[in-house]
């Protein structure tokens, strides 16, 4: 018998893992939320990345990242295949920030892009 072994479409650093296991551990955090992971149209590239809890859909894709319940509309699996999301703490940059070697222009804030 042959095990597949499924490639995860993005992946979360350490601090992202960190910052996103402690906002789901607040009280009154609705556990059957997912992290969604995502995009829309908009911002100053022509895309924007969507990153917070929802309630699964149809048509998404569920897996597993150490632990955290993550959601993703299969046609963004697309744009954001091999993206990776970090959380920076600083007092200069606070927030979670997106890695994106689909994007093939970004904006100045990096939060949204185009391909």
């Amino acid at each position: 018998m042959v095990t597949m072994i499924e490639t995860l479409p993005v992946s979360l650093t350490e601090s992202a893992i960190k910052e996103i296991q402690r906002l789901m551990g607040e009280e009154g955090f609705d556990n059957t939320q997912r992290l969604r992971i995502g995009v829309k149209g908009g911002g100053c590239s022509g895309m924007t990345y969507v990153l917070g809890f929802e309630q699964p859909e149809a048509e998404d894709k569920q897996f597993m990242i150490e632990g955290i319940p993550c959601i993703m509309n299969k046609s963004h699996e697309l744009y954001l295949y091999g993206m990776e999301v970090d959380w920076q703490g600083g007092l200069n940059s606070r927030g979670f920030t997106f890695s994106n070697p689909n994007a093939s222009k970004t904006c100045g804030c990096g939060t949204s892009f185009s391909v």
